[in-house]
């Protein structure tokens, strides 16, 4: 079974590294950022399970971050758990008025977060099914089985392959730069060259065949999945 995500905003970084560690620990993939620009850029091309948002951030606070994050179709349906400092009632109304599932006010037992960060996860599975399988255009993804087609024919993708093409399928139409699917597809830590993103676009293009003009290269910018005409 797949790690379950979690995005940590958090720009103090001493708790933001007892906070990952343990996360870490409880067998969860960790994404870090530590402003609300790079979080808001992060949680829509990464599609994390949770993010545990600071409140109190720079460039952007955690409020207005949450509000661009219910605001947009695909990162609307995300976990969103607030960390504060404040323990006022009327901040806590705050972050639930912009559509925040829970609130852990500062300072906080790290086992306690751990906890709600498990009931979180827990809830949200027993309630909504996830939308394990996206169709775009004849193509579709089956992330739960790690699995995918074109008009009916398995594609047979390595791990990396897999990965680009369920980022830019859950997206169609949007322009993803070699930076943001190297990220995506390959994972932040990894030291490769951006061209390396255009020997995986290749290998997936031949494996969709006749579908391959599906992947658009954008000139100077990097690759989107074509969206369907309307007619």
């Amino acid at each position: 079974m797949a790690k379950a995500k979690v995005l940590l905003v958090e720009d103090d970084r001493g708790l933001a590294e007892v906070v990952a560690y343990n996360l870490n620990r409880s067998g969860y993939e960790v994404l870090r950022a530590h402003d609300g620009r790079d979080a808001l850029a992060q949680a829509k091309l990464k599609l994390p399970d949770l993010i545990l948002l600071d409140v109190m951030l720079p460039l952007m606070d955690g409020i207005e971050v949450c509000r661009h994050l219910r605001a947009a179709e695909e990162t609307h349906d995300l976990l969103i758990m607030m960390l504060t400092a404040r323990a006022e009632e009327a901040d806590e109304l705050v972050g639930f008025s912009v559509g925040a599932d829970d609130y852990v006010t500062k300072p906080f037992s790290v086992a306690v977060l751990m906890q709600r960060i498990r009931a979180l996860l827990r809830r949200r599975q027993e309630m909504v099914e996830p939308r394990e399988t996206v169709t775009v255009q004849g193509v579709s993804v089956d992330h739960r089985r790690h699995r995918a087609v074109v008009h009916g024919r398995p594609l047979p993708l390595t791990r990396s392959e897999f990965r680009l093409l369920s980022t830019l399928i859950r997206q169609p139409g949007r322009v993803f730069d070699r930076s943001e699917l190297i990220e995506a597809a390959l994972g932040e830590d990894t030291m490769v060259l951006e061209r390396t993103i255009d020997v995986h676009i290749r290998a997936l293009r031949k494996k969709l065949d006749q579908d391959a003009d599906l992947i658009e290269t954008v000139r100077g910018v990097g690759y989107r999945f074509r969206e369907a005409s309307i007619k």
